[in-house]
């Protein structure tokens, strides 16, 4: 008996989950939420912290209808790779977060803090994972190397 490869259906389920996280989150970043995101922007970066707040809720939106639409390699590798780059570069502030001890989106307390960084290489791994983002570029990178162009 033949057991069906559920992977690309839970990889696909995984891939609108997170995009829907992010359309979420960026809508969050430009309305209801938005001073809330304010407290995370690090006190060290020299720009003005709504500033921040606006440019990473308009790249959320724009990384969450990528991977909503984005369903054709390499777009869709493309469009992970992109997503775990940004919770890579916003990494600083959920840290900041909890060296300065800024209260936030229920976050009140330093272990509160320090657990929601142990959750922050989970959207990574989900972000590669569920596009097949490190499969897609490594099998890319090999036809190159073996000649057999761009793929």
């Amino acid at each position: 008996m033949n057991t069906p490869d559920l992977r690309p259906a839970l990889r696909a389920a995984g891939q609108t989950a997170l995009g829907l996280v992010l359309l979420t989150a960026g809508t969050g970043h430009l309305t209801t939420q938005r001073q809330e995101f304010q407290a995370q922007v690090p006190p060290w970066l020299p720009l003005d912290a709504d500033l921040v707040v606006v440019a990473s809720g308009v790249v959320e939106l724009a990384l969450g209808a990528a991977l909503v639409a984005a369903w054709k390699q390499p777009a869709r590798a493309l469009a992970g790779a992109t997503a775990a780059a940004f919770f890579v570069a916003v990494f600083p502030g959920n840290v900041s977060q909890l060296i300065t001890r800024t209260d936030a989106f229920g976050l009140d307390s330093d272990t509160k803090r320090a657990v929601r960084l142990v959750f922050q290489p989970g959207l990574v791994a989900w972000a590669l994972w569920a596009t097949r983002a490190r499969h897609t570029w490594r099998s890319r990178s090999g036809r190159r190397r073996a000649g057999g162009g761009p793929g």
